[in-house]
């Protein structure tokens, strides 16, 4: 059974292909991913990588925490699943709506005169 790790501290440069590749000296690797983000299509810092047992990975995390990788010592643990983090808040303004814009009340200056 594959366990998946959280990879943290990772550097703008760091490709999947040199993650896994990294990994790989603690054993086979299913996948390696570094996240994207999708404005800037620019790395994340941080990415999955899915080792192909438990003892390959619990391996990896002992060999490869703290270590470095495209000069960043890298965060290596387990990965939590979704279910288990905190409920994320609804809306970009603490759920109160967007601020008015100049075709609204809230335009320049909060006033208006015809």
């Amino acid at each position: 059974m594959a366990k998946k790790l959280y990879v943290g501290s990772l550097s703008y440069s760091t490709t999947d292909d040199s993650l896994k590749a990294h990994f790989e000296q603690a054993g086979p690797v299913e996948s390696a991913t570094v996240v994207m983000d999708k404005m800037t299509g620019r790395s994340r810092g941080f990415g999955f990588v899915e080792m192909a047992s438990d003892a390959d990975a619990d391996k990896a995390v002992e060999m490869l925490n703290g270590k470095e990788l495209d000069g960043r010592a890298l965060v290596v643990n387990e990965a939590r699943p979704l279910a288990d983090r905190p409920p994320r808040r609804e809306g970009g303004f603490g759920g109160r709506g967007g601020g008015g814009g100049f075709g609204s009340r809230g335009g320049y200056g909060g006033r208006r005169e015809f």
